[in-house]
């Protein structure tokens, strides 16, 4: 009974007309949106774990390097057909960006973050899948644009990758010029991983990187004379030149492709060299690969 006529005396104080009481009840109303929101931010957020993109030709080594990230060790894999994700953990010896400002002398334990890894399909009638993607996640953190480094040495392989590159990077370019919000969409690092530097036809990353530039560029030019060549706009000149503009990679007009034009359009990229399988005993040499996905965790 003493407990019933307590509360029954804390009910009938707040709403009396005491001062405490008025304070008391607003605070309490201003404050409860403010908590229910924050729980809930909270709780949604921790659901979603950030996501990296696997991109590339086919035969790269997406998916060995999917199981070496998510096993510790590539296994024997075979061309996927579809889309395919793996749960990794950022290993122990590796950064977060978290951690990017903590003293190496600092013995104490650190938070590895988990984060998905989204394998897509190299094959020329299969790439939607991972043009699809490179929107759609909500948590995108990173795209490793997988390059078979042996493979780029010849003039088909090097066409291929340029132009499965050049595709990539427009529809990135194309998310940051037609956002709708005056920020504009959140920044997406890209990494080319020059893989199987192992194989002594490989180039180096360098070379990768300035090869991959070159080609591309002529990739641009030939798209763009297609472009012209088709017709399109040619009833009106200035809806010509727009088409034109919004379907040219990069720099406008510029007479040579550089990846550092894309630092305008939001888009960092990369050229880090490596290998998921090693030569007999040896393990593969993706550390480079596993600093990067730390710096953007």
């Amino acid at each position: 009974m003493a407990d019933s006529s307590t509360l029954q005396e804390w009910v009938a104080w707040t709403f009396s007309p005491a001062i405490s009481a008025i304070l008391l009840t607003l605070l309490i109303s201003l404050l409860s949106p403010i908590l229910i929101h924050t729980y809930l931010y909270r709780s949604a957020a921790s659901k979603e774990l950030p996501t990296f993109l696997l991109i590339g030709p086919s035969g790269s080594g997406k998916t060995s390097l999917l199981t070496l990230f998510s096993n510790g060790t590539p296994a024997p894999t075979h061309i996927s057909q579809e889309p395919q994700t793996a749960l990794c953990q950022l290993p122990s010896s590796t950064r977060s960006s978290e951690d990017r400002y903590r003293s190496e002398n600092d013995t104490s334990s650190r938070h590895q973050p988990k984060f998905l890894l989204l394998d897509t399909p190299g094959h020329g009638k299969l790439r939607h899948h991972a043009l699809t993607s490179l929107t759609s996640p909500k948590a995108l953190r990173g795209i490793l644009f997988v390059v078979d480094s042996a493979s780029v040495s010849s003039a088909t392989g090097m066409t291929e990758t340029a132009e499965y590159l050049h595709d990539v990077l427009l529809v990135l370019q194309k998310r940051h010029t037609q956002s709708k919000s005056s920020k504009g969409p959140q920044q997406i690092p890209v990494l080319v991983a020059a893989n199987k530097q192992d194989v002594f036809t490989s180039l180096p990353a360098g070379l990768v990187k300035t090869r991959l530039e070159q080609e591309v560029g002529r990739v641009r030019e030939t798209k763009s004379k297609g472009l012209l060549d088709s017709g399109i706009g040619m009833d009106d000149d200035d809806d010509a030149g727009g088409d034109e503009e919004t379907n040219w990679l990069g720099q406008y007009g510029s007479k040579e492709f550089k990846l550092a034009q894309m630092e305008e359009h939001g888009l960092d990229i990369r050229v880090l060299g490596g290998n998921v399988k090693g030569e007999g005993k040896e393990k593969g040499k993706v550390e480079e690969w596993w600093a990067w996905v730390g710096e953007n965790l």
